[in-house]
């Protein structure tokens, strides 16, 4: 870890040694654990490294923010998406916006947890969070559409027939859901529940493209957002009825720069409410 850290650092291994035990030192605790192999981050360790990794973010937006003031946008945008929503218009947008400020460096904050937004957000280091509406929502939130969810069936499902799903039509089979924290989950539990159907949950997976490919291998049926169904696997999705939807939104930090206020714009010009591959029949 120390030879590669001096590599990065241009500077001699003796003089990092030096300055990870004086900074020990410092904090009067022990951040790493000197083993055989090398050193191995200790608890208190791995706590310094977020902070100081939320330390470096703000700098660094500190730097973009006093820059953007000469029009000269470079440094950092720290960008957080709820899972499952905004998977293909996300891309389209930040690829828009690299094109029209080439210097720009996007960190992305994938599919964090509830608690894991919570303390982002009380570090003030985002500058734009996109995220499904729900009762907490921030009033000053932007409604950019609504994300259609389908439901991924199996290769040879006899759902597969119809160009629509009906949800009654799902009683008793098995689920591939999402951790128990998630939105997606929330949905799925509220979908179940809101048309009489049981939560038969055959795995649960941290990632939408995994449930939609298991859903393909038989493993069980799941539902996601229409722009998370990974490419090649659309022919196994059906929208459903009654339609099952939920807005999305995008929170923007407090006095935004140019490339904040270039983003929003550009998740605007998405298509949100109707992806191609879905079938428009009622």
């Amino acid at each position: 870890m120390i030879p590669a850290a001096a590599e990065v650092l241009h500077v001699a291994q003796p003089l990092v040694s030096q300055q990870l035990r004086g900074l020990e030192r410092e904090l009067g605790v022990r951040l790493f654990a000197r083993t055989p192999t090398g050193l191995v981050p200790t608890v208190a360790g791995r706590a310094f490294r977020r902070e100081a990794e939320v330390a470096v973010r703000a700098a660094r937006r500190a730097r973009a923010t006093a820059r953007a003031g000469t029009g000269d946008v470079a440094g950092e945008l720290a960008v957080a998406v709820q899972m499952g929503f905004g998977t293909r218009q996300l891309p389209r947008a930040l690829g828009a916006l690299r094109r029209r400020f080439p210097r720009l460096e996007i960190t992305l904050f994938e599919e964090p947890n509830g608690a894991e937004l919570e303390r982002l957000g009380r570090k003030g280091i985002l500058d734009l969070l996109l995220v499904a509406e729900c009762e907490q929502t921030p009033e000053d939130a932007h409604l950019l559409g609504a994300e259609e969810f389908v439901v991924a069936l199996g290769a040879g499902h006899r759902l597969l027939a119809a160009d629509r799903v009906e949800l009654t039509e799902l009683a008793g089979e098995p689920w591939v859901r999402f951790d128990r924290d998630s939105a997606l989950d929330a949905v799925l539990k509220k979908v179940l529940r809101d048309n009489g159907l049981a939560a038969d949950t055959a795995a649960r997976v941290s990632q939408t493209a995994t449930a939609v490919r298991w859903a393909a291998d038989g493993l069980g049926v799941t539902l996601v957002p229409a722009s998370a169904v990974p490419a090649g696997y659309e022919h196994l999705v059906r929208p459903l009825r009654p339609v099952v939807s939920q807005p999305v939104v995008a929170v923007v930090r407090p006095e935004p720069g140019p490339a904040e206020t270039a983003l929003l714009e550009l998740l605007r010009q998405q298509n949100w409410d109707h992806p191609g591959f879905l079938s428009v029949a009622s």
